[in-house]
This record gives structure tokens, sequence and C-alpha cells, in this order.
């Protein structure tokens, strides 16, 4: 199934970073430097959002392109291996259940891809503004 070993495949997926991305930092630093402040950073709530604005009630998610399927939903790009189809397959609908869990509770979701926070930050800065004020 695997062309690399358990052991091998374990150290190279736990290099992969969870928390803290370049796109998730990039995404802080714009948000300060727009004068946002008062937000959280994983806070513990249902699906562990990446920013949370507490008092607007806004939960923010940065899903990367590749582990939340953006290349299968816009690019028609599916993985040729069955078990990251399946891996990728259950991120997208672990997500959905995520945001309709929050946004029952009372919670608004803004879910951003990694590119749309690396080419158009201000965009997305403008976005969650709107959804603040």
């Amino acid at each position: 199934m695997d062309r690399i070993s358990k052991e091998t495949r374990s150290r190279i997926m736990s290099r992969i970073r969870a928390k803290n991305t370049s796109p998730e930092l990039k995404l802080r630093k714009a948000l300060w430097h727009a004068g946002l402040r008062g937000y959280r950073i994983h806070y513990k709530l249902v699906g562990k959002p990446d920013i949370v604005f507490t008092k607007s009630r806004l939960a923010i998610f940065v899903d990367g392109d590749y582990w939340h399927g953006y290349l299968w939903t816009k690019k028609k790009k599916i993985p040729p291996r069955k078990y990251w189809q399946a891996k990728i397959k259950g991120n997208m609908e672990r997500d959905k259940k995520y945001t309709r869990q929050l946004k029952k509770d009372g919670w608004k979701v803004l879910r951003f891809w990694e590119h749309e926070v690396n080419k158009n930050t201000d965009r997305v800065v403008d976005k969650i503004l709107a959804a603040i004020y």
C-alpha cells in the first residue's frame, strides 16, 4: 500500500503542523496591523478554530488547500491513493460538521483557504472586519 515504512511515514506526518502554520501567522500579523485585538488563538471550541473573537462570537479557520480538499472542489484534482482520498474526504466532512455545530451554537464561522490568506490577505482581513462590525 505505501512505499515507505510505517515509522518513516509517521515521522513525515508528525512534521506537518496543525497550529501556527505560516498562513495562520500571516493572518494574525495582518489582523494586528489592522488594529484588531482581543482575539484568542486555538480557543477550546468544537473544531478548534485557529482564531476566535469571543465577544463577536466569530470563529475563523484557515484551511490548508491540500488537507481540506480545495484541489478536489475547485481544480478537480483527486489524490491517486485511496488512503489520501479517504483522509481528505473525512477532513471535508468533519469541517462541515463542525461548521454546522458552531452555527447551531450561535457562532459566526469564517473559513479561508490557505492560498486566499497568502495571496489576498487584505481581502481576508476586510471580510473579518465586516463579520465583526
